[in-house]
């Protein structure tokens, strides 16, 4: 069929035109970012042909949009119909594979169309695919996170332009936080925060965040994390009057957006232990400013929490004071406040970076004794 011609819509006339002139057609039937039709009619093997690709978004339209296309390109994509992908499987592919770089190339072009980052070089590869990633792969979802995350580093100076481990290291002493060393069954990351051990007087709610921010910031770099994402537990023993006094409804909601919709990782559970009853007053603050999906993935376990726990970690995942026999939870802080000073030098680029990307995405995992649970 010459380009330009009408499409052909009657299946046996189509048959009758494919006698006459050889032709290779490809039909490509997408829905947001998964291909779940594709279906070719084609020639005898070694026969010479053009080829034309149909590509047809949502419901067929009539007649189907035409592109035409190189036969490299229509092998391509008859190529990848052999493998019907979904977000999450593409999420397990490596970041070399070619079936990625249409989904890249796409956001990058979004991304510099809606004009989300300063004028410089192009948003790197590994940069954009975090946030594919954590989106499955739906450009539009994660072009709005990409743009997200750009504008809080730009109109938020006073916690994104600091990043240096050694800056709260008192705190990070105290046993603030820590990166569990085993990933739980799901191969999700598990951390810990534990705040009582925040002294309100000789730290500010911005420095206590940007702790959040820089384990945020590594951990999101790790393919595998990109994939399971995170789980958190917020052990609430010793909130106190000072606490609550220190969360304003401004920083409540600067603090639920960022974390919940301006940063490419998956939040997949987030566990409340020993939380007080003067605590929910500021939960109750925080908690319409975050998504649907975050909140049906909050779990509250008050003071008995041991057992509860066991329903979501493998005792093995967690410290004995959760209930588990991992190592213990002064072990993991200290541990994890290395890792942060080892990265501090790459930290500080993220801080000074534009837009974060320093296409610096580590080859090992991070943190020592990287284990998936079992």
């Amino acid at each position: 069929m010459a380009p330009g011609s009408a499409a052909v819509n009657n299946f046996s006339e189509e048959r009758a035109l494919l006698g006459q002139c050889p032709v290779l057609r490809v039909f490509i039937r997408v829905t947001g970012s998964s291909v779940w039709e594709v279906c070719s009619r084609g020639l005898p093997a070694g026969h010479p042909s053009q080829v034309s690709v149909d590509v047809i978004h949502g419901s067929p339209p009539s007649p189907p949009r035409r592109l035409q296309s190189s036969p490299a390109a229509a092998l391509s994509a008859v190529k990848c119909s052999a493998c019907v992908m979904n977000g999450a499987e593409l999420s397990e592919l490596p970041d070399e594979s070619e079936q990625l770089r249409p989904f890249v190339s796409r956001l990058r072009q979004a991304a510099e169309e809606a004009g989300g980052g300063p004028a410089g070089p192009p948003l790197s590869d590994g940069f954009l695919l975090k946030f594919l990633r954590a989106r499955d792969f739906d450009v539009e979802l994660s072009l709005k996170l990409l743009l997200n995350y750009l504008r809080w580093r730009r109109d938020s100076p006073e916690i994104s332009s600091c990043l240096s481990p050694s800056s709260v290291l008192g705190l990070l002493h105290m046993s603030y936080h820590a990166v569990l060393p085993q990933r739980d069954h799901a191969g999700s990351r598990v951390l810990i925060y534990r705040i009582g051990q925040w002294n309100t007087k000789d730290w500010s709610p911005y420095q206590v965040f940007r702790v959040s921010l820089m384990t945020s910031e590594i951990i999101s770099m790790e393919t595998e994390t990109q994939r399971r994402g995170l789980k958190a537990i917020f052990d609430l023993q010793g909130w106190s009057l000072g606490h609550a006094l220190q969360i304003n409804p401004s920083l409540a909601k600067k603090i639920s957006c960022v974390l919940s919709d301006s940063f490419p990782l998956k939040v997949r559970g987030i566990h409340l232990v020993n939380e007080p009853r003067f605590f929910r007053p500021v939960f109750a603050m925080i908690r319409p400013f975050l998504p649907e999906k975050i909140k049906q993935r909050i779990h509250m376990h008050g003071a008995d929490f041991h057992s509860d726990l066991r329903h979501f970690f493998h005792p093995h995942v967690l410290p004995p004071e959760y209930g588990g026999h991992g190592p213990g939870i002064d072990e993991a802080c200290q541990d994890w406040t290395n890792q942060l000073l080892h990265f501090e030098h790459i930290l500080s680029q993220i801080a000074a970076h534009p837009t974060g990307d320093i296409c610096s995405c580590p080859d090992e995992p991070l943190i020592r004794k990287d284990v998936h649970s079992e």
